[in-house]
């Protein structure tokens, strides 16, 4: 982890950059697709969702979530990513769902830059480093 300097501007330079947020994407749907069958199942899916620890920390601190809440959340977000609803995501429906949730945070940061301490590997971590890489160049 590390604390970054990024804003919207960041997250959407990276969004619209083809190249780089494709093989992002594709790179994270590689590792997430254990099976290798080119679909992410929705174990495969939950996986990565549960590690982000997102509905069962509270500024950091573990707070007690009720199990039946979190089994609700995770299926409706396994549902957002998929689209035609056949049980399973292929790398277009994850790559649009991943598009339109980096847009919606470039949105809510707006213009004025902010810290945010990012996870090594994360997509925001990579808009950031993409960004230096433009800056320095």
């Amino acid at each position: 982890m590390s604390v970054e300097v990024l804003d919207g501007a960041t997250i959407r330079n990276f969004v619209e950059d083809e190249q780089a947020f494709e093989g992002s994407v594709h790179d994270r749907f590689a590792r997430l697709d254990t099976n290798k069958d080119g679909r992410l199942s929705y174990a495969e899916l939950m996986k990565e969702l549960q590690s982000l620890r997102v509905f069962e920390t509270h500024f950091g601190v573990d707070v007690k979530t009720d199990p039946s809440e979190l089994s609700l959340t995770y299926n409706s977000l396994f549902h957002q990513f998929d689209h035609d609803s056949n049980g399973s995501v292929d790398l277009e429906e994850f790559k649009a769902e991943i598009r339109k949730m980096m847009l919606a945070m470039a949105n809510g940061l707006g213009f004025l830059p902010i810290q945010m301490v990012l996870e090594e590997g994360s997509f925001l971590k990579e808009a950031v480093e993409r960004e230096s890489s433009k800056s320095s160049a």
